[in-house]
């Protein structure tokens, strides 16, 4: 057999049975679909987020960009802490994550669930317009994925069955929390009984009367109906903050022109805008008053009354700060606390 054929075989052979080369033609192929993931739902803002950011990008690049939505983080299985390594390998195209679940895979996103840093909604978008969300970008590109928008989502609150007032009150209560090292060791700070359970083992966990509580988005609660639960005090106390991170695969973002990049990249920030705008309207004080027909108490801190709470929580931020970085923390203590009229 002459060598030219024997060459031609060989090439065949590598082409043919290299690991993935066939699934990434196709994946990399016009019209071919971009799995988008978010850890919640559309009746969510993170996942309303992801369900507009894949239709503009379907309706802008009029249908050769297929971005299709895949939550309940299905694709990181059913694990948004798994969802930041499922985009950086490949297995997820786009997210929309938190970023605190995200911050177990980049420990500088931790940054906005430090507890007491951000006083009110408009220091964290002030915050998220700064130079320190320009360099925790850096950390997450340099982390393996390309981040494209932040959106702000609100408070982590807290939803319980008696009324919480001072530190004191919180001592033994047993509360649900996001598998977060650092909102665990916040509550541990507050003596509380922090539990990370799945929703389903925590629907029994109501139903049982072994939770006291949730610490959980305003927006969250009133979607999953908690009062419904026995949870009908709802103290607006603002320990942390949250982040929704739009951010695309690298591998998959590289493959596009820049005429493809600018669009995503817009539709991500267009996206993230609605995104931000459904959770400043669900701490509204109309759609508050509104959750006083199902018999909810809803009361909100004063800046004293975040005091002490911040205070017996020192521990917890101090310990994640040297986590987070000293240089990115004092940059970031600083925008929040500049006068409103001055940023």
């Amino acid at each position: 057999m002459p060598p030219t054929t024997l060459r031609a075989i060989a090439l065949f052979a590598v082409l043919a049975f290299s690991p993935g080369a066939g699934a990434q033609d196709q994946a990399h192929a016009p019209g071919s679909e971009w799995k988008l993931s978010t850890a919640l739902g559309p009746a969510y803002p993170q996942g309303k987020a992801g369900e507009i950011w894949a239709t503009l990008i379907r309706e802008r690049s009029k249908g050769r960009l297929n971005a299709g939505l895949y939550p309940g983080a299905a694709l990181a299985q059913r694990d948004p802490g798994r969802e930041f390594a499922a985009l950086r390998d490949g297995a997820i195209d786009l997210a929309v994550g938190s970023a605190t679940s995200w911050a177990l895979q980049v420990k500088e996103l931790n940054l906005f669930a430090l507890p007491w840093l951000i006083p009110d909604a408009d220091a964290l978008a002030a915050l998220l317009r700064s130079d320190v969300a320009g360099t925790l970008e850096e950390r997450v590109r340099a982390a393996g994925v390309e981040p494209l928008a932040w959106a702000a989502d609100g408070f982590r609150e807290l939803a319980t069955r008696r009324e919480v007032h001072t530190p004191a009150d919180l001592a033994g209560l047993r509360l649900r929390v996001a598998p977060s090292p650092l909102l665990v060791d916040t509550l541990l700070g507050l003596a509380a009984v922090p539990a990370s359970m799945e929703a389903a083992n925590a629907l029994q966990a109501y139903a049982h009367g072994t939770l006291d509580g949730e610490t959980i988005s305003v927006a969250a609660y009133a979607t999953s109906r908690l009062h419904a639960s026995g949870y009908t005090r709802l103290l607006l106390w603002g320990a942390h903050a949250e982040v929704l991170l739009f951010a695309i695969n690298r591998a998959r973002w590289d493959t596009l022109s820049e005429p493809d990049r600018e669009l995503v990249h817009q539709a991500a920030r267009d996206a993230a805008e609605q995104a931000a705008t459904l959770a400043r309207r669900a701490s509204e004080p109309a759609t508050l008053a509104e959750l006083g027909r199902y018999g909810v108490t809803v009361t909100r801190l004063t800046p004293a009354g975040k005091q002490p709470f911040r205070a017996q929580a020192k521990t917890a931020y101090d310990r994640w700060a040297a986590v987070v970085g000293e240089d990115v923390v004092r940059a970031a203590e600083t925008i929040v606390a500049t006068p409103r009229s001055a940023r």
